[in-house]
């Protein structure tokens, strides 16, 4: 029983850091990269769209990236779902293909995604306590119904304070390696 409960706190755990991985792929560093926009959301026919469902996204230079819509008659909704968006990026069409130019980052705008980052790093320690805090719960149920014995019960919590000591160091050395990437000039 005690395994099963290890097993789903790692998994759980594991896509909390899934999730953090994937938030961070979108947040702008100072070279272009296609995970910056394909989670954007297009108003394709009334249903808000991925972009990546929309359109081939590629990186032609290290500052700029160009995206080819499969349906050439989506470029104008694309071009204003950029311009919506929070990116502050604007849209260059040639009526087939679009082209966003980035720009280099101030230091100003490096340190409030470092903010950001940091925001986003402390949201999934908490997801990863909150895993703790369920399974733990849970053996102590057990522990409770006399499923477990008191002893079953302490080996469980130390394997369960390992397992959540090894995902939040995780999360510290996913947050330095993006923290090192916004900051590189």
């Amino acid at each position: 029983m005690i395994k099963d409960i290890l097993k789903d706190a790692e998994t759980r755990m594991h896509s909390a850091i899934q999730s953090l991985e994937d938030d961070l792929s979108g947040i702008r560093t100072g070279r272009a990269s296609p995970a910056l926009i394909e989670r954007l959301h297009v108003d394709y026919f009334g249903a808000p769209t991925p972009l990546i469902q929309l359109a081939t996204i590629s990186v032609p230079e290290p500052r700029s990236l160009l995206i080819r819509p499969f349906d050439p008659t989506t470029v104008k909704t694309i071009e204003k779902a950029i311009l919506a968006s929070d990116l502050g990026l604007t849209p260059n069409s040639d009526g087939k293909t679009i082209r966003l130019n980035l720009p280099p980052l101030t230091e100003e705008r490096r340190r409030d995604l470092v903010k950001h980052v940091n925001s986003r790093l402390e949201e999934a320690r908490i997801a990863v306590r909150n895993v703790r805090r369920d399974q733990h719960a849970e053996m102590r149920e057990f522990e409770h119904e006399k499923l477990i014995s008191k002893d079953d019960l302490e080996r469980g919590e130390e394997e369960l304070q390992k397992v959540t000591d090894h995902f939040i160091e995780t999360i510290r050395k996913v947050g330095l390696a993006k923290e090192q990437e916004i900051m590189e000039v």
